[in-house]
């Protein structure tokens, strides 16, 4: 399947490039989530004409990420939860978790936008954690994971 990508896709390309993608990831994923559309001869002929306004929504996007990035650069977050004597977790702390933590102390940030490599946290203690604010910016913050009471 042949599209236009509207905006930047990690591992795919950039604005304006022409992919040939499986059917099912541009049919579910990339056409709904308005990434990328099919590389008709009108759509083409759209997007030329368009295509300085869909550069400046690109660079408005990747201006506000960074902007968002510097404030989150270096942020904490406390988080407490149910633990063992051993420092075990009753449960785990997630991206949600940590999502909800850092809205709450007044940094915006979405669940996709936190990456977690070695799944979710289980014991206590400090960690980096990875979010990717746009497929060119992330930074690192520190969530601590404490036992209650």
């Amino acid at each position: 399947m042949e599209l236009i990508l509207l905006q930047k896709v990690t591992n795919l390309g950039v604005l304006g490039d022409k992919v040939n993608v499986k059917p099912g990831y541009g049919r579910n994923y990339l056409v709904p989530q308005g990434k990328a559309v099919p590389a008709t001869a009108a759509n083409v002929a759209e997007f030329e004409a368009k295509r300085a306004e869909y550069e400046a929504k690109a660079k408005a996007v990747h201006d506000d990420a960074e902007a968002r990035a510097a404030k989150l650069d270096g942020a904490s977050v406390t988080i407490t939860a149910n633990a063992a004597t051993e420092g075990k977790l009753f449960g785990s702390v997630g991206p949600r978790d940590i999502a909800d933590a850092f809205t709450a102390a007044g940094l915006p940030l979405e669940k996709s936008e936190v990456i977690m490599g070695e799944g979710a946290l289980r014991n206590i203690g400090e960690y980096d954690i990875v979010v990717k604010l746009h497929a060119d910016v992330q930074t690192t913050v520190k969530v601590v994971v404490q036992a209650e009471g």
